[in-house]
């Protein structure tokens, strides 16, 4: 089925309304994305933040008259309309588009995260094989990859490694396929320790290979390694959690932080932590260090 994608650039305090409009005048969605390349932090739990420059797409049916929606949108408001385009947006299996963009990538010296669906480039390689499902981790986002460049530096045989915030599992994977010994990974979202169940076996890996929890199960223990790739904001309040993971000496990385936040982080890890120069790809930055014995 083919749509109409109208695109409206409007603000902030217009945003509700707009919504309400398009909605009753038939669109079957509307989603807001960035207009300027604003980025937000993360918000307190009573806050939603929205851009300064935000741009509103409202899809509809392909038979729709978007004249008389446009003529009824501003009769509504009271006032002419902002810039605004409409497109016709084609019939397309959006799971299928998505998958042709996802190509095998190489991480570090050794490793590979290659698309379940495409052909390994380098049999003698790590391969790792992923399809991440509904959970987030592919290697593409600048976090993953340093995560993943990051442990294919590591001295990881035989030792114990903590993936928490696992999502698709593909760091816990890289850790098992690059020599680890016992794998734990922890997440909030049952889809993630799902996502992570299955890439397992797709990797060939059985499924007691990396025992799998959300955040109340996890049981105690003293890791050699943990990884985390989540936001700043949950790093920082999972400082005691993360801590109580290690051993002494035990190594830490962290990610999912963005350059004018590591500060911030840096200096409460500190507190137990000998923490190195960050690692930084583009706006995005991974914190590593070494558990005080």
């Amino acid at each position: 089925m083919a749509w109409l994608q109208l695109r409206i650039d409007i603000t902030p305090d217009n945003i509700e309304r707009f919504e309400e409009f398009l909605l009753a005048f038939g669109a079957s969605a509307v989603t807001l994305e960035d207009n300027e390349d604003q980025p937000l932090f993360e918000p307190t739990p009573d806050y939603t933040p929205l851009w300064d420059h935000t741009r509103l797409t409202a899809l509809f049916d392909a038979e729709t008259d978007m004249e008389q929606v446009l003529q009824q949108l501003q009769a509504a408001l009271g006032s002419p309309l902002p810039r605004h385009k409409i497109e016709i947006l084609e019939d397309k299996d959006w799971t299928r588009e998505w998958m042709t963009h996802f190509e095998p990538t190489r991480f570090g010296q050794r490793l590979w995260v290659c698309p379940s669906w495409k052909p390994v480039p380098d049999p003698n390689a790590v391969n790792l094989m992923l399809d991440p499902g509904l959970a987030f981790g592919t290697g593409t986002h600048p976090t993953t990859a340093l995560c993943l460049e990051w442990l294919d530096s590591q001295p990881l045989s035989g030792q114990t490694v903590v993936d928490y915030g696992c999502g698709s599992g593909i760091l816990g994977i890289a850790a098992l396929l690059l020599g680890a010994g016992r794998v734990i990974g922890v997440d909030y979202d049952p889809q993630a320790i799902e996502a992570s169940a299955d890439n397992l076996q797709r990797n060939q890996l059985p499924v007691t290979a990396m025992d799998l929890y959300l955040p109340d199960n996890t049981p105690e223990i003293e890791a050699d390694l943990v990884v985390a790739n989540i936001l700043a904001g949950p790093l920082q309040q999972l400082y005691p959690t993360l801590d109580s993971l290690l051993k002494g000496g035990g190594r830490l990385a962290l990610s999912g932080i963005l350059v004018e936040q590591a500060q911030d982080v840096l200096d409460t890890y500190s507190a137990s932590f000998e923490m190195e120069p960050p690692r930084v790809k583009g706006d995005w930055v991974l914190l590593y260090g070494r558990k005080r014995a």
